[in-house]
């Protein structure tokens, strides 16, 4: 009866650690505290809480919380809808520009893989430098590597599935596209890549041994 009950009160606060972290994911996807401006650029968070998810709950609720990610970013793009929305949303069509079943696939595939690759990463990484002060390493890297998936796979997706659609609504020849991207990569993403870094390190590492304690 007490193994029962043990297993019970494990379920109840991962269920309730999961969706803290699953409010915040919402609150940073629908308000403006989802963006921190630094310099003349903005350094999104919607990727922060995926993961500090898989870093400290697990690589398969960090999947989960991936998958939330993209939901909500369906639902933002669907319901406030920009002049590329449709690269995020089959819902939206703008002139003769409208989505498809691959804006699901650059929504969503991204997102979960985010989750995965932070996961796996921190998992790996952990085991090798648990209980060394090289196991910080762990923690960057996670969040390094979570942050680049979700930059590359949804700016790829973006390039393979809508290059010359999503061109011409930014006002850019197609052959300048990648080239733009790049730009995108090389500013934003890597300002991103380093907040993750950071925030992954900085707030994962106590959380995760608060989190290790409860259980």
């Amino acid at each position: 009866m007490s193994k029962i009950i043990e297993e019970r009160r494990k379920k109840t606060l991962f269920l309730t650690q999961f969706s803290l972290l699953l409010a915040i994911e919402a609150i940073v996807c629908f308000t403006p505290l989802g963006s921190i401006p630094i310099g003349p650029l903005v350094a999104t968070l919607s990727h922060v809480p995926v993961i500090i998810t898989a870093i400290t709950l697990g690589t398969g609720a960090g999947t989960l919380m991936g998958f939330f990610f993209g939901l909500f970013s369906f639902l933002y793009w669907t319901f406030n809808p920009g002049v590329t929305s449709f690269v995020f949303t089959p819902f939206y069509t703008i002139g003769e520009f409208g989505g498809s079943v691959w804006s699901i696939v650059i929504c969503f595939v991204p997102r979960i893989l985010l989750g995965l690759f932070s996961g796996l990463v921190f998992s790996a990484l952990h085991k090798l430098f648990d209980g060394k002060k090289a196991d910080a390493v762990s923690y960057v890297a996670s969040g390094i590597v979570g942050s680049l998936t979700n930059t590359v796979l949804v700016l790829g997706g973006i390039y393979l599935f809508f290059g010359r659609e999503y061109a011409a609504a930014n006002g850019l020849a197609y052959e300048a596209l990648i080239g733009a991207m790049m730009a995108v990569i090389g500013s934003n993403g890597l300002l991103e890549m380093a907040v993750a870094a950071v925030i992954a390190f900085a707030v994962c590492l106590p959380v995760r041994k608060y989190f290790l304690k409860l259980h």
